[in-house]
């Protein structure tokens, strides 16, 4: 059976699906959005992010000796420095941080042992309507590892559910979205050229893959949603053309917008990443009421 890289699981969540919910955040994303909640998501692999309060300094320095040419230290602020936070030998020496200065964002997990974190809020499931989300990240990175745990969900009558950016090849994740009882599928944004700049990536396999979705499963529940952010898709001309473009295309799907926060800021400095939006950037209320009185 195949394994995935996990880096949280969050129990008793209502906002993610329908009913209370388990969700298992995967690691990886074909994504950099630039305002993503999640960045400790972006890198496949394991990770250490680093949070200098913790840290006890010149008492420990066990990171500077489990791994010695790929930590230095900072005389001044009494603290490491961390050359490479995705390295081997820095998320080995991370691991034994006494102090818990230094977490390891991504850890292997097998199928049984996903399922069985799941079945630990089954009787929440039955009694709301409730089962696991899979987010990430984007969960199709790992198609192998999603797709099994999937099926064994639908063998124990757990309902499930996705989030995801639907980028990925049609032929390599239909399979997953005709399994799957609920799809919460990212559009954010209608022209290709300003979504590569914010993401990295263009919209063309996203729009594509949700006409497929249409086509392929025209009754099977869908939610497109479209995150509100500042600089980037906050004008009324782009969301009228996306909520049209999900209208069109995807007429059984319901659609929302998501407002914009910063609640993944501090993440950034801890896995040794910058944030490139303004930190004091805000999406107005009353601004954000008039979107989605714009879209309805």
């Amino acid at each position: 059976m195949p394994t995935g890289t996990v880096f949280n699981i969050q129990h008793y969540s209502v906002h993610d699906g329908p009913g209370i919910r388990t969700i298992i955040f995967l690691k990886g994303c074909p994504l950099s959005c630039r305002w993503c909640s999640n960045p400790e998501s972006h890198f496949p692999g394991p990770e250490v992010a680093f949070n200098p309060d913790k840290c006890i300094g010149g008492e420990c320095k066990m990171c500077l000796k489990m791994a010695p040419t790929h930590v230095s230290w900072d005389a001044d602020a009494d603290r490491p420095i961390l050359a490479d936070h995705r390295d081997a030998a820095v998320v080995r020496a991370g691991s034994l941080c006494p102090a818990k200065a230094m977490s390891i964002y991504g850890q292997t997990m097998s199928v049984e042992d996903a399922v069985r974190e799941v079945e630990k809020d089954e009787s929440f499931y039955s009694r709301s309507g409730g089962g696991v989300t899979f987010s990430g990240g984007e969960p199709l990175m790992q198609a192998d590892f999603l797709r099994a745990v999937i099926k064994e969900c639908k063998h124990r009558s757990i309902h499930t559910a996705i989030e995801t950016t639907a980028f990925a090849p049609w032929e390599e994740v239909r399979e997953i979205f005709a399994d799957l009882d609920y799809l919460m599928v990212d559009c954010k944004h209608i022209d290709p050229a300003k979504h590569k700049a914010w993401t990295g990536v263009d919209n063309s396999l996203v729009l594509e893959n949700l006409k497929h979705i249409h086509a392929e499963f025209p009754d099977k529940p869908i939610r497109v949603r479209t995150p509100v952010i500042p600089g980037f898709n906050d004008d009324a001309v782009t969301l009228s053309a996306i909520a049209h473009f999900v209208k069109t295309e995807l007429p059984n799907a319901e659609y929302e917008l998501l407002k914009y926060h910063r609640f993944g800021l501090n993440k950034y400095s801890f896995i040794g990443k910058d944030y490139t939006l303004e930190r004091d950037l805000e999406l107005d209320a009353d601004r954000f009421a008039a979107f989605e009185a714009l879209v309805k």
